[in-house]
């Protein structure tokens, strides 16, 4: 049970360090977060280490084959103490990092968000909730990378980063898909047992590239490789953390988990092969050339991330197990290089290395950790890069990996060694030696010993790990690599020492090449301008995102010119041309073989006038008053025509509904102008009747073609089981309260939602109505009619206590809160109409926003407290009961989620309709002004 907290914890925990005011409490909240995940994480070490698996998981959603379901394998369990043991570091150093100015509370929360995020990544064992956490992490990275939001190249670096992962995640949720369907479980146990099958599938090649292109651009693989050195400009704790353990680790992470189901085809081998080797040498390439002791590092992981590529790449087992080894080793030298590089800001003001020089003097003690990080990244011999390093170069002299072109593996992993010592030389001797640093924005000090306390540690094991490889690190790289490999682990012992060969030849040609290159690379850096200038990722990436953004604008300029006649005549003529398609051409007869249903008179007459006053609305446009009515017509026919085809639920709710809409209309007509704006040309008239006239008569088509064949329907289910499992006989109320409850759920919360936004564009919206009608009379003085008023108020009880008998009867007959609370809200609406605003207020004086909110939570609680009982979220249940006079009657909870119905309808109405029909009345602003004296008075009492 403690497995899934390991991932909630920092999840949760993310809300608590923004709780806090003090910078202690922000970075101890958010270490102790961490830690109890890496207490709970270590509890499973005997399991794991012991060569178990511990799982769990429970059903989510399986209609679409997710659980939450978590395990914790070797290399899940290598992967998630990287992610916690650096992330704690990078709190403790962040706590001195982060200036008084920042909000370090919310900086700590990201942090949480984002380490949570890459637990939840390589801990999933359902390959769709791998893919939740995946994006997750592209979320919280984006929030991370733009922490300093007011700078350009942090919205700019968060923008591209979002953008090339999210994609990439698009592209690998797809290949998931095919992968999941492939096997039949979206299970990681199931499918990384499943080799034979995937292969042999023929969606194979696709499902591989959706997958890698995931891969690729989280691991800013080539040639998405431009996006993470411009995520340079967060903070540098961040840096430190995306760099070494997780963001763009989870890249080489996701290729080494699938490898056993995966790897071993040609497809695989000159794909992921060659966009490794390519990364490995142009990013080493381009790292010599970096100014920016930031930039530098980025291109350096790069590079080192292309390398861990080109070994998975190559498919052998000790090509992986040096691929898992490399992972270790570069995690805790680039965190810890990075971490100095932001000391060195933090205390000379710069990065630059054309500005620093001879902090020798003045950072002895960070001078010396540099330099042992850079020789780790170098590969010289006793530190632990050199190890991984070597037995990359000797997996790359692997015979016949590309035929009579085998030689271009050894010579790039060569080249890019060279690189690499190159530029670990120039980042030590720039920044330490190489003169006197001139106009630095600080005097250069060494920082506080807690801001260098966890760099000192990375070091430390760099140098421990390189003198006692198989004590410190063979165990956890064993159990690593052994879940990835399984049978297949070689045996393998990671030593110093292996003897003259060719890979040490390879490793010495390296030292000695970088080196030559750095003291000789005037000549080299006058070529990169102009290599750079031709080949700038980012440059590339910007030219493409102004392309589009210059395409959408001139397409949306096109399309929507502001007539709304456009706009309709595109979406109709365009639904026209694709329903009709399928009947161009096709060889099957238009109509089926079952037999349409006689036209009786009362039908056709009503359809006779169902056309003309349809017809007639158009026409009287301008006497909106007959329109109106017109328009009423056509909404009465539709309700007979409900009744017509033994519908009454939906009859009764056309015609409360109808009633609503022409009250609405009515005040909004008396808001508008006057006058009709200018007329359409002719040409404009017949275009509109001919879209109109054809999606008539290809609805009508559609309709005897549909309903003239037979077909199958789910109705029948329904109508058997609405009694047995909704305990009633009115099939449409037991539907929306119980079959398909979370539907309704979601219409009220739509409902809700637009009676809140329409009542927000209302309020302070100035529209003065006009003192005269179309014809220049001005209105009766009579507003509030006598007859009116004596009718309506009388007939408020008796509508009330019809409405609750719609209410009560709508389980079993026609009815239901729907309706019933339509029904309320007229009558209500007609006490404001009749008798005006001064006296209806203080007899309503209820608030709409409440009404809706209690109608909402009413329902949500309705659906929680069958979770309670442990059924479905709302499912209903019923019973029946005896009392005396009444005899027995059924009760079902379903009413209690009507009630919220109910309440959400007359309150999402009222909040319309009165905010439109006081919109800026004198009476309004009498009744608020009372309403503020009297409240005042209670104050005062």
């Amino acid at each position: 049970m403690s497995l899934p907290l390991i991932p909630l914890l920092p999840l949760l925990g993310a809300i608590i360090p923004p709780l806090f005011q003090s910078r202690n409490a922000n970075a101890i909240s958010a270490g102790v977060i961490a830690a109890l995940s890496l207490l709970l994480l270590l509890l499973h070490a005997p399991a794991v280490f012991s060569g178990e698996m511990p799982l769990v998981s429970w059903s989510w959603v399986p209609a679409i084959g997710l659980n939450f379901a978590f395990r914790v394998s070797g290399f899940g369990f290598f992967f998630a103490f990287l992610i916690l043991f650096i992330g704690l570091l990078i709190i403790l150093y962040a706590r001195y990092y982060i200036s008084a100015e920042d909000p370090m509370g919310r900086f700590y929360s990201y942090l949480l968000l984002f380490m949570g995020s890459m637990l939840g990544i390589v801990l999933s064992e359902n390959l769709i909730l791998l893919v939740m956490f995946w994006e997750l992490t592209s979320i919280s990275s984006f929030l991370l990378i733009g922490f300093w939001s007011y700078r350009t190249d942090a919205r700019e670096g968060a923008r591209m980063a979002l953008v090339i992962t999210g994609a990439g995640g698009l592209a690998m949720l797809a290949g998931f898909i095919l992968l999941g369907n492939m096997v039949g479980s979206f299970e990681l146990t199931d499918v990384l047992a499943a080799k034979d099958i995937v292969h042999a599938h023929p969606l194979y090649p696709v499902m591989l590239i959706l997958v890698l292109l995931g891969a690729f651009t989280k691991s800013a693989q080539f040639p998405f490789q431009f996006w993470l050195p411009h995520a340079m400009a967060a903070p540098t704790p961040v840096s430190a953390y995306l760099h070494s353990a997780t963001m763009v680790k989870a890249g080489v992470f996701l290729l080494a988990l699938l490898f056993p189901v995966l790897s071993g085809s040609s497809l695989w081998f000159y794909i992921v092969t060659p966009v490794g080797l390519a990364t490995l040498m142009f990013a080493a390439y381009m790292a010599i050339f970096k100014d920016d002791l930031k930039g530098l590092l980025a291109y350096s992981t790069v590079s080192h991330l292309g390398l861990i590529t080109l070994l998975l790449g190559l498919g052998s087992p000790l090509a992986a197990f040096t691929a898992v080894f490399h992972i270790l080793n570069h995690a805790t030298f680039k965190a810890g290089l990075f971490m100095l590089a932001g000391i060195i800001d933090h205390e000379t003001g710069t990065r630059d290395m054309k500005k620093l020089a001879g902090l020798w003097k003045y950072m002895p003690i960070t001078g010396t950790l540099v330099m042992v990080g850079c020789a780790s990244m170098a590969g010289v011999p006793l530190f632990n890069g050199f190890l991984s390093k070597e037995m990359f170069l000797a997996e790359t002299l692997e015979p016949n990996l590309f035929g009579a072109a085998s030689w271009i593996v050894p010579l790039g992993a060569t080249l890019a060694a060279i690189f690499a010592v190159a530029y670990s030389i120039r980042m030590v001797h720039d920044v330490f030696f190489n003169g006197e640093a001139q106009d630095l924005p600080k005097k250069p000090h060494e920082p506080p010993h807690g801001m260098r306390l966890p760099s000192e540690i990375l070091m430390v094991l760099c140098v421990a790990v390189g003198l006692f490889p198989a004590l410190l690190a063979g165990p956890i790289v064993n159990v690593a690599a052994g879940s990835i490999l399984g049978a297949d682990l070689p045996d393998y012992h990671i030593a110093i020492w292996h003897g003259f060969n060719m890979a040490l030849a390879l490793s010495v040609i390296a030292l000695i090449g970088g080196a030559a290159l750095y003291f000789f690379k005037s000549k080299a850096f006058d070529a990169h301008t102009w290599f750079y200038a031709h080949f700038d990722g980012k440059g590339n990436f910007e030219a493409i995102i102004s392309a589009l953004v210059k395409s959408s604008r001139w397409i949306t300029g096109t399309l929507e010119n502001g007539s709304l006649q456009r706009y309709l005549a595109l979406l109709v003529g365009s639904a026209l041309v694709l329903g009709a398609s399928p009947f161009l051409g096709s060889a099957s007869p238009f109509l089926g073989t079952l037999p349409m249903t006689a036209i009786d008179p009362v039908t056709l007459v009503m359809a006779l006038v169902l056309v003309v006053a349809t017809v007639a609305t158009v026409l009287t446009h301008h006497n909106r008053i007959v329109s109106l009515l017109m328009l009423s017509t056509v909404g009465l026919l539709v309700s007979l025509a409900f009744v017509r085809f033994s519908a009454p639920d939906l009859a009764l709710t056309q015609i409360s509904v109808e009633v609503v809409t022409i009250i609405l209309l009515l005040m909004a007509l008396h808001m508008l102008p006057r006058t009709t704006p200018q007329e359409s040309t002719p040409a404009r008239r017949w275009r509109d009747i001919t879209i109109a006239g054809l999606s008539g008569a290809g609805i009508a088509a559609l309709m005897m073609a549909f309903f003239t064949r037979p077909y199958d329907t789910i109705a029948t289910y329904f109508l058997e089981n609405s009694k047995p499992l909704g305990g009633g006989t009115n099939v449409v109320n037991v539907i929306l309260v119980d079959f398909r409850g979370f539907d309704t759920l979601g219409e009220i919360a739509v409902l809700g939602i637009a009676g809140l936004g329409i009542y927000a564009m209302l309020h302070g919206l100035e529209l003065k109505a006009p003192r005269t009608d179309a014809f220049g009379r001005f209105w009766s003085s009579d507003r509030f009619p006598v007859i009116l008023a004596s009718i309506t108020r009388p007939l408020l009880p008796l509508a009330l206590l019809f409405s609750f008998y719609i209410f009560l009867r709508g389980h079993n007959e026609p009815g239901g809160g729907f309706i019933a609370g339509l029904i309320t809200a007229t009558v209500l609406i007609l006490q404001y109409i009749a008798s005006g605003i001064v006296w209806t207020r203080p007899r309503l004086n209820f608030d709409n926003h409440i009404i809706m909110a209690w109608g909402l939570l009413i329902a949500v609680l309705t659906g929680l407290g069958s979770w309670v009982v442990g059924y479905p979220f709302l499912t209903s249940s019923f019973t029946y009961l005896t009392w005396p006079l009444v005899g027995t009657f059924e009760v079902a909870s379903a009413i209690a989620f009507d009630i919220g119905v109910y309440l959400t309808v007359i309150g999402s109405v009222l909040l319309i309709l009165v905010k439109l029909g006081s919109m800026n009345s004198p009476d309004a602003m009498t009744v608020s002004t009372a309403a503020m004296e009297q409240e005042k008075g209670k104050r005062s009492n």
